[in-house]
């Protein structure tokens, strides 16, 4: 458990990504380590410590999934219930769906749902409500309880969910049934809550130079699925909270439904993503922001947790938080993970396989220029222009390679999103119709000018 070792790793890949400012905990042997290195902002500069707030991102789904589970608990709601019980006002284009989605299918993202929309409800307490009447123009991308496909929409709705049974709004209610008992302090859903506290902003790469993002965190709408702030510090106590078991903890970290050439894992429980490493049972959850990065992984049956916080966007922070996760994995329980070898590059597999995916808000392009395979995301030009707030940078081309097996699942082989894995998705006749990357459902579209 050397406190110097972890301080000199952390120093050094923040320091080879450039990135301005990261926060790294490790829960072991009944003992939490941190390292923290660098600036809350290269605008405005103050050390960042283990108070120092980042925005989680999706990992605030874990705690949206735990405040569920505590209603559930106290008989307030139940998991198989269609969610119209709860939310009589919730539309679809799709009735039929409407009626038919589940908690457990938000939870466990097999509601259909895409994966999000670009709405600014406002800051006022009707923001959810607002977000969910949005949701009558959002197509299904699957039928209700089928593939997963991860869906930031779905747990907005599990926070109207929250506000409905509860009577509160989702911050409040989120705030009693889990941050108070958790002991958590120093986490936050307000720029207003923040202000007096120590805080990381966002950073973008603009013309290979590092600059501050400019919209710190999602809009109120999107709270439930991506907007906590919180410190390494109170990361540590909430893996602390779902290490000591407990019926509630246990049950969350249960397989719902599996997963197939995600990096996300090979299944998702109530909340998190579930991946075995090296034989070794991990429960965890990732988020990412305009520029800033969160990941937390547990091992329950070692009792031992890794959290990484960073504020830079992906081809810094993502590699960065990715290196410390498999570094903490290995150095302190010798558990080591290894990204697997792709495929030669097949010319009749790239052609088939070369095309533009699409959902919601993103777009994904597949190119080949005869000797390797590209792997572009964009969010989509009409999204930007609509947008009232700065959002994330696009990426740019990186490799991909096929995996052995059937031949469909992939992995980007470079770039802000190296060692992500996916897959392609054939219909009856084996026609490709959409691809998979981060656990999120693109379709297949026509490639401009066909």
């Amino acid at each position: 458990m050397s406190r110097d070792a972890l301080e000199e790793f952390v120093e050094a890949q923040a320091k080879e990504f450039g990135i301005p400012g990261v926060a790294v905990g490790v829960w072991m042997d009944g003992r939490e380590l941190t390292a923290c290195h660098g600036v809350t902002s290269i605008d405005n500069p103050l050390p960042v410590d283990r108070e120092t707030l980042f925005v989680l991102g999706s990992v605030t789904k874990t705690y949206t999934a735990t405040a569920i589970m505590r209603l559930v608990e106290e008989g307030r709601v139940e998991l198989d219930a269609p969610v119209r019980r709860y939310v009589p006002e919730l539309r679809l284009p799709d009735e039929d769906a409407a009626a038919r989605i589940t908690l457990l299918s938000l939870l466990n993202h097999t509601a259909g749902l895409d994966t999000r929309m670009v709405f600014d409800s406002g800051d006022g307490d009707d923001a959810l409500a607002s977000e969910v009447a949005q949701m009558a123009e959002v197509a299904l991308v699957g039928p209700v309880g089928g593939r997963a496909s991860y869906s930031q929409l779905g747990y907005n709705l599990l926070g109207r969910v929250i506000e409905n049974v509860t009577g509160e709004t989702y911050e409040a209610a989120v705030a009693a049934l889990v941050l108070e008992p958790a002991g958590l302090d120093n986490s936050v859903f307000t720029a207003g809550q923040a202000i007096t506290r120590r805080f990381a902003v966002g950073h973008n790469l603009a013309d290979g130079t590092l600059k501050v993002a400019r919209t710190w965190k999602d809009t109120r709408g999107n709270n439930p699925g991506g907007g906590l702030a919180s410190s390494v510090s109170d990361q540590l106590r909430w893996a602390r909270f779902h290490l000591g078991g407990g019926d509630l903890a246990r049950r969350m970290q249960e397989p719902t439904v599996e997963l197939h050439g995600s990096t996300l894992g090979d299944a998702i429980g109530l909340g998190w993503f579930l991946r075995d490493v090296d034989g070794v049972r991990t429960v965890g959850h990732g988020g990412s922001t305009n520029g800033q990065f969160a990941d937390l992984l547990l091992v329950p049956e070692r009792d031992f947790a890794v959290v990484a916080v960073s504020n830079a966007g992906p081809d810094n922070g993502l590699k960065f938080n990715q290196a410390v996760i498999r570094w903490a994995l290995e150095h302190y329980l010798g558990v080591a993970e290894r990204d697997p070898e792709p495929l030669p590059y097949d010319p009749q597999r790239a052609q088939e396989i070369t095309g533009h995916y699409e959902n919601e808000f993103m777009t994904l392009i597949i190119d080949t220029d005869g000797d390797t395979m590209t792997l572009e995301c964009r969010i989509k030009p009409e999204i930007r222009a609509a947008a009232e707030r700065e959002l994330p940078a696009d990426l740019p081309p990186a490799g991909l390679g096929l995996l052995p097996g059937s031949g469909d699942v992939y992995i980007v082989t470079g770039g802000g999103l190296i060692g992500q894995r996916g897959f392609l998705t054939r219909d009856a006749d084996g026609a490709i119709i959409g691809a998979d990357l981060a656990g999120r459902y693109f379709s297949r579209v026509p490639t401009p000018g066909e």
